[in-house]
C-alpha cells in the first residue's frame, strides 16, 4: 500500500493493483497476470440527506446510522496513529408481504401457489423453522497513520467473527511518481459499462 502527499492511493494484491487519484477522479485496476489497465471514473462523495439537526428515524430494513468514537492517539511500531471505532447497529430486514386473498361468490377457494398449507392432520408437528439468532452490532476499529494518512491496522467485527487487517508502516519518504502510472507494455482495456 502506498499514499503520495497529494493524495494518491495505491493498493496490491498478488495479481492486481488498483490506483486511485482524486485529483483526475479516476482510478486504475491493474491485471497484473494479462497486463493489462482498465482506467474508471471515480463517483464523487455524495451529498445530501436529512437537513443538519434533524432527526432520522429508519424505516423497516433500512440501516441506521454508524456511531463514531474516537480513540484518540497511540504508536504502532514507532507511528503515531489515531483511532476510531464504528459501530452500527444490527440490520433489520424488512417484514415478509403477506399473500393476498380473494373471496369469490360462490366459487371453490383454491390455495394459492406457494401458500402455506394447513397441516394435514391433526397434531401433526409444524415444519422445523430457522433459528433466531441474536442481532449483533458491526464494530469496525480503524487505527490510521498520522503522518502517511493511511491505515495500519484495521478490526471487522460481525456475527461471522472477526477480521483484522494489519499494514506495517514502512517508511514515511514519499514514493516514486510511476508507483502511481500504468507499467509500460500494459494494454489499457475498457471499463465494463
Amino acid at each position: 500500500m502506498w499514499r503520495s502527499s497529494d493524495g494518491k492511493f495505491r493498493l496490491d494484491t498478488p495479481k492486481t493493483s488498483v490506483i486511485t487519484d482524486p485529483a483526475s477522479q479516476k482510478a486504475i485496476v491493474l491485471d497484473h497476470v494479462k497486463k493489462e489497465a482498465t482506467i474508471v471514473p471515480m463517483q464523487p462523495a455524495a451529498s445530501g440527506g436529512a437537513p443538519p439537526g434533524s432527526p432520522h428515524v429508519p424505516a423497516q430494513g433500512q440501516v441506521q446510522p454508524a456511531k463514531v468514537e474516537d480513540l484518540g492517539k497511540s504508536m504502532i511500531e514507532g507511528h503515531e496513529v489515531e483511532g476510531k471505532r464504528f459501530t452500527l447497529p444490527p440490520f433489520s430486514p424488512p417484514s415478509k408481504p403477506e399473500m393476498p386473498k380473494a373471496k369469490l361468490p360462490g366459487a371453490a377457494q383454491a390455495s394459492l401457489p406457494g401458500a402455506p398449507k394447513a397441516p394435514a392432520a391433526p397434531g401433526a408437528p409444524a415444519p422445523p423453522q430457522a433459528p433466531k439468532l441474536p442481532p449483533v452490532p458491526s464494530v469496525t476499529e480503524v487505527w490510521t497513520s498520522v503522518k502517511l494518512k493511511a491505515p495500519v491496522l484495521t478490526k471487522v467485527t460481525t456475527s461471522a467473527g472477526e477480521q483484522t487487517t494489519y499494514c506495517k508502516p514502512v517508511s514515511g519518504d514519499e514514493p516514486h511518481p510511476s508507483m502511481f502510472q500504468i507499467p509500460q507494455g500494459y494494454k489499457i482495456k475498457p471499463p465494463k459499462v
